[in-house]
């Protein structure tokens, strides 16, 4: 799939039209969930100065050496947040499938305080866990929360646009995501050095578990697909100046799969494609507030149609899919 045939959506013409112009725009947003559920999101209004500078942290912390990336490892597998060193996750077990280590490492990131209220033990020890935040590069915390506070108020907007497209109230999803439980990663997939194991992939097959994920894959990088509906697998490319965002689980799962959450991977292209080379992103998982429970809703119900699911605690199923990942 090239860039050009990838849907880019301006969520910044959306933000200022009005009537049958935002109609229009929302009704195209539905049928791209209902098809692929990845689209590229352009005119974010996202400062290229915000994007640029956790970018270059990210970058420089992923060229330290390994023992001085180590001073801000998680202490203990599970623990959600600061770093986590190559081969110690396999996402496609977080679909109970069995697959060697992914090759990546990352560093990772929570919500940047805890609201008032919150007693769940389960909640202050791992959502609200501290992030461990390294000593080098200088001004990596800074520049990571500007990024992540950029972050969040996206994801908000982009929830608004949502609720349009599922024509609902705009503020319709606004209670549910006033505290999130979201995630910031940079992840790395270092240099390779010799061949993959059998069937070892950069990111094993997966769906993301949020509402929403916003990724910045790195500019011209190569290995992202996504399973497209017909069940081949299609690369995803990245498209200048916009941000990829995909739905995830609970998107799903609200939307009774009138919205798909996509299974995805990062594969290992050829090497005279770049296959063995150094490849950087950021993902930043949303994740509606600790407590919220999300329920399908009655818009995405035919009449005497049942819900495909049982409502879920944000909070505790995200824990139980993360903690199923880690080695």
């Amino acid at each position: 799939m090239s860039s050009s045939a990838f849907p880019v959506f301006d969520l910044g013409r959306f933000e200022k039209a009005t009537g049958d112009e935002r109609a229009l725009l929302a009704a195209e947003v539905d049928r791209i969930c209902q098809s692929t559920g990845f689209l590229a999101v352009a005119n974010h209004g996202v400062a290229e100065e915000t994007i640029s500078g956790v970018w270059e942290k990210a970058r420089a912390f992923f060229s330290l050496p390994y023992e001085d990336k180590q001073k801000s490892a998680a202490p203990y597998p599970g623990y959600p947040y600061g770093y986590l060193g190559p081969e110690l996750e396999a996402l496609a077990k977080s679909r109970e499938a069995e697959s060697p280590p992914d090759l990546k490492e990352s560093f990772n990131g929570g919500p940047q305080s805890v609201p008032a209220g919150i007693t769940d033990k389960d909640a202050l020890s791992f959502c609200y866990a501290e992030t461990i935040w390294p000593d080098t590069p200088a001004g990596f915390r800074e520049a990571w929360t500007s990024y992540y506070a950029s972050m969040e108020d996206l994801a908000r907007r982009i929830m608004r646009l949502f609720a349009a497209a599922l024509k609902l109230p705009d503020d319709y999803f606004e209670g549910y995501i006033d505290a999130p439980i979201s995630a910031l990663r940079a992840l790395n997939y270092p240099e390779q050095h010799r061949p993959p194991k059998l069937g070892q992939l950069r990111a094993g097959a997966h769906t993301d578990y949020g509402s929403l994920t916003i990724l910045l894959p790195q500019a011209g990088s190569r290995g992202l697909e996504i399973k497209t509906p017909d069940g081949s697998w299609t690369a995803v490319p990245p498209v200048p100046g916009a941000f990829l965002v995909n739905i995830g689980d609970l998107m799903a799962l609200w939307t009774n799969d009138r919205w798909v959450s996509t299974l995805h991977r990062v594969v290992n292209p050829p090497p005279e494609e770049g296959g063995m080379d150094r490849r950087q992103s950021l993902a930043f998982f949303h994740q509606p507030n600790w407590d919220a429970e999300i329920v399908v809703l009655d818009q995405c119900l035919a009449a005497g149609e049942e819900p495909k699911y049982a409502p879920v605690l944000s909070g505790p199923y995200l824990m139980n899919k993360f903690r199923a990942t880690t080695k």
